[in-house]
């Protein structure tokens, strides 16, 4: 979810951002310049991401019990403080900006990634960017992940940790994300 916000308001830059973890073996320079635009802002996101403090401090407080996992469940939890908190970062409603995202992608379906293209339909019918601004919206997410991982990952369990320590990590995403907004705001006219 946060991709897509941070894609700003350029259309083939949501669509490369939100699709770019399943580019593999095409170089993003064979998707048209927008979309491409998106898959290097992705990119440059996450690495911005990895390395700041205030992510590394909540990936510390899973790492323990989720290992390499960690990374993955503090995107999800700060995806539910974006959305629970949608009226502070973005003047329209969250209903509206899901329903225009999801037309967006069906309206450019063709062009999606493979695997994002198998994904969107459930995405769309579970209204998952709607979904995340509630717990049970976050829990049912943790379990999809957590079953893609062949159930490794125990990331159905993660949802205790975001009701144990809800304060902090709504603390932590609230300081992180006013980083990472400045940040994408630069590299998109870097870009």
């Amino acid at each position: 979810m946060a991709h897509i916000y941070l894609s700003g308001d350029n259309n083939e830059s949501k669509i490369g951002n939100f699709m770019a973890d399943s580019i593999h073996g095409r170089r993003p320079e064979s998707f048209p310049p927008g979309i491409c635009k998106g898959i290097m802002l992705h990119r440059a996101i996450d690495t911005f991401t990895d390395s700041h403090p205030v992510f590394r401090q909540t990936t510390k407080r899973l790492h323990a019990r989720y290992h390499h996992y960690a990374g993955v469940i503090a995107d999800v939890y700060y995806d539910h403080f974006l959305a629970k908190n949608w009226h502070r970062y973005h003047p329209e409603p969250l209903e509206k900006f899901a329903a225009d995202f999801y037309q967006l992608l069906t309206d450019n379906f063709a062009v999606l990634a493979e695997q994002t293209q198998q994904m969107v339909p459930h995405m769309i019918r579970n209204n998952w960017l709607v979904g995340n601004a509630h717990l049970e919206g976050i829990a049912k997410t943790l379990a999809q992940i957590d079953r893609r991982t062949g159930n490794k990952s125990g990331m159905t369990d993660a949802i205790e940790e975001l009701q144990e320590f809800y304060t902090e990590f709504e603390q932590e995403f609230t300081t992180f994300f006013e980083d990472i907004r400045a940040y994408a705001a630069q590299k998109i006219a870097e870009l």
